[in-house]
């Protein structure tokens, strides 16, 4: 942090686990670990549910930091919103940071909280037996920092904010497009509303053309690689590509980098759909370009009788997903790779399919775009975060018309 400005210890700064006051046997909204993306600003409630007196709780605008590992160091730390009743509670492994009115910015918080002056410090204080280490509350409040004063927090924050709204925005509409295919998927394929349905006819419940077929049988689905932990490289080098992990799903922005020489024909590109089939097992994801880990597995199509727009859909209902969590082995860590001679879909009629392609074709290329928007802006982002976290950059001096060009 900038010298200027007098030190503080973080828990000065912001309340660490404020109380939240709720009733149990009621319901409120719900925060799942797995609903906060790394390096989403902002997580909304996945559902309402009871709560009987397990659970921390946090009110809208609260920061929510993972303390737990492997989640705190993927940077599971998010802002939360869209809370019924304005409350809501989630995992037990989570911190709450709340701003102090006329001291700290909600939205300064948060970024301090990502930068690596709270969290590489909170990731250091961990303790506990392996894979289930925590960070230590009282460690991360008494770290010291140098905030700038309130009306700077406020500039900064509302600098980054600029990219991370854009982010929310085109997360939102990415959302959007892709429940209004998923309708549709149900109406045409599980519930058998195509169009001319009222004409068809039926065999044995199924339209005439359709039948079950082992989807292996028209997709390989092709594991990816593990160079080992000791070739991971934390920067971009000539010759390197992005290295994905299944924890980079969803986020799609790696952290680590391979060189080519172990990366074989084990490459992505934005097109290409996987599936997570080790670990958090069943995330399916697209608009990645690199290399990938043995716990994802790359869709190939063979020959014509299955296209991208189907498949794609195919693969997160709720067919797909039950013979994943059916077939899945293991404690800790699932193991879903049987599962694939399972899948064994009900197969529409070609000119059925072709017809569900050419609507939905035009939307899956929108959603990369605007993947692809949201890749360039995190990057941009994180170029600039911890220079104006630092004071490098005087944010007096910034064109605030002109921010989201910065690329220096």
């Amino acid at each position: 942090m900038n010298k200027q400005y007098p030190s503080i210890k973080f828990g000065d700064f912001v309340e660490i686990q404020p109380i939240v006051k709720i009733n149990k046997n009621t319901k409120y909204s719900f925060v799942p670990m797995e609903s906060i993306i790394p390096g989403m600003k902002y997580v909304y409630p996945s559902d309402e549910k009871k709560y009987y007196g397990s659970g921390v709780k946090f009110k809208n605008d609260d920061i929510i930091f993972a303390r737990i590992t492997p989640c705190l160091e993927h940077g599971k730390i998010a802002i939360a919103r869209g809370l019924k009743k304005g409350k809501g509670f989630g995992s037990t492994e989570y911190y709450i940071f709340r701003a102090k009115q006329n001291i700290s910015d909600k939205d300064y918080v948060y970024y301090l909280s990502i930068s690596p002056i709270i969290k590489e410090n909170a990731i250091v204080s961990m303790v506990g037996a392996s894979g289930r280490q925590r960070a230590q509350k009282d460690v991360i409040g008494k770290i010291i920092i140098k905030p700038p004063n309130y009306s700077t927090q406020q500039k900064i924050s509302s600098i980054l904010s600029n990219y991370d709204n854009l982010i929310d925005n085109n997360q939102r509409r990415i959302e959007l497009l892709e429940e209004a295919a998923r309708l549709l998927y149900r109406e045409w394929f599980v519930y058998f509303r195509f169009p001319g349905h009222e004409n068809e006819k039926f065999t044995d419940g199924l339209p005439e053309g359709w039948k079950k077929e082992k989807l292996n049988k028209h997709i390989i689905f092709k594991r990816g690689i593990e160079p080992g932990t000791e070739n991971y490289l934390e920067n971009k080098e000539p010759f390197t590509q992005p290295f994905f992990r299944v924890s980079d799903l969803v986020s799609r922005n790696p952290e680590i980098f391979v060189d080519e020489l172990y990366i074989k024909d084990a490459l992505l590109e934005k097109k290409d759909i996987v599936v997570s089939l080790d670990g958090s097992v069943g995330i399916v994801s697209m608009g990645l370009k690199g290399s990938y880990s043995s716990g994802i597995r790359k869709l190939i199509i063979k020959g014509d009788r299955v296209n991208r727009s189907f498949l794609y859909c195919l693969m997160k209902s709720h067919y797909i997903q039950g013979v994943i969590r059916a077939y899945s082995k293991g404690t800790t860590i699932q193991h879903a790779g049987e599962s694939i001679k399972y899948m064994q879909p009900v197969l529409p009629s070609k000119e059925l399919m072709d017809k569900f392609g050419d609507i939905f074709e035009p939307v899956i290329d929108e959603i990369l775009v605007l993947l692809d928007q949201n890749q360039k802006l995190a990057q941009a982002r994180d170029l600039l975060l911890p220079r104006l976290m630092s004071g490098k950059i005087d944010v007096s001096k910034i064109d605030k018309e002109k921010v989201l060009m910065y690329d220096n």
